[in-house]
């Protein structure tokens, strides 16, 4: 198997109409995820963080370069389903992938354009809905869901698909704190359990610190590449790329400035909460 799942190579992008250089969405991009990876995507708006995300799936393809996903190079169009296949994409609002009447109908529509066989796509939806904790409800209206439960319904209707890597583009932005504590608790069980790759676009730092990887971007360029602990101690490169710092290093930069002995890359709560207890 190869060890990297999503490779950019000298990427460039220029949407169409634009001819102007400077107007490059994505500017001579090198990168590449491995397999089983979990890597979070950051950026101001504008950075070129979703035409990223949309390359990966072959949405976009390069102006210039290649994306090459688990082998297969996202400009050979007859490859364009296998690819699609491979890496499943979840969007913003769940409302606008939700097609059917029912829960699992809509789980079942990928497979079905597959040409999975029937008994087969009733195993897939199964799975899929236990998967993302919501197969309790195969039979309700998506209408009668919550707007968490609506994006769980929509990732299971990607993992019925069988991806080996799924690309979420900002898929709490339209949820409340309950919504988006149940969509990460879903990614984050997919990555560790299944083993599935996730790159997960998102404008909220708390979410990119549970990443094992952090790329960010700014005007077309991925201007930083590492663990969450070491991107957030740049805090003035990060708050010059327009981003905030997760807010449990805030309060830890405060309370290293009135004296106490704490630690400067805490990034969650739980971290916070053993320093306290070791002052």
């Amino acid at each position: 198997m190869r060890d990297t799942i999503v490779e950019f190579n000298d990427v460039s992008f220029i949407y169409p109409g634009e001819e102007d250089k400077s107007a490059e969405a994505l500017d001579n991009i090198n990168v590449s995820i491995r397999h089983g990876e979990f890597v979070a995507v950051i950026g101001r708006n504008g950075s070129g963080k979703s035409t990223f995300a949309r390359h990966i799936n072959a949405l976009f393809k390069p102006s210039r370069g290649d994306v090459i996903v688990d082998g297969m190079n996202t400009k050979d169009d007859q490859m364009l389903w296998a690819i699609r296949q491979t890496a499943g994409m979840v969007f913003q609002n769940p409302d606008n992938q939700l097609i059917a009447t029912i829960v699992e109908e809509d789980v079942a529509f990928g497979p079905e354009n597959l040409g999975v066989p029937h008994d087969e796509i009733v195993r897939r939806v199964h799975d899929a809905l236990e998967l993302v904790d919501m197969a309790e409800y195969a039979h309700f209206a998506p209408h009668m869901l919550s707007g968490g439960q609506k994006q769980r319904v929509a990732i299971a209707g990607i993992i019925a698909m069988h991806p080996k890597c799924i690309v979420l583009d900002e898929p709490t932005a339209m949820l409340d704190p309950t919504g988006r504590q149940e969509v990460m608790a879903t990614i984050k069980h997919l990555n560790e359990d299944e083993g599935i790759t996730v790159i997960l676009i998102t404008h909220f730092m708390e979410e990119a610190v549970q990443a094992d990887r952090i790329l960010v971007m700014d005007y077309g360029h991925i201007i930083m590449d590492d663990v969450p602990k070491k991107i957030f101690t740049r805090i003035n490169d990060i708050k010059q790329a327009g981003l905030d710092i997760p807010a449990m290093t805030e309060l830890a930069i405060n309370l290293r400035d009135h004296g106490l002995n704490i630690p400067p890359d805490i990034l969650t709560v739980e971290e916070m909460a053993e320093a306290l207890c070791l002052l």
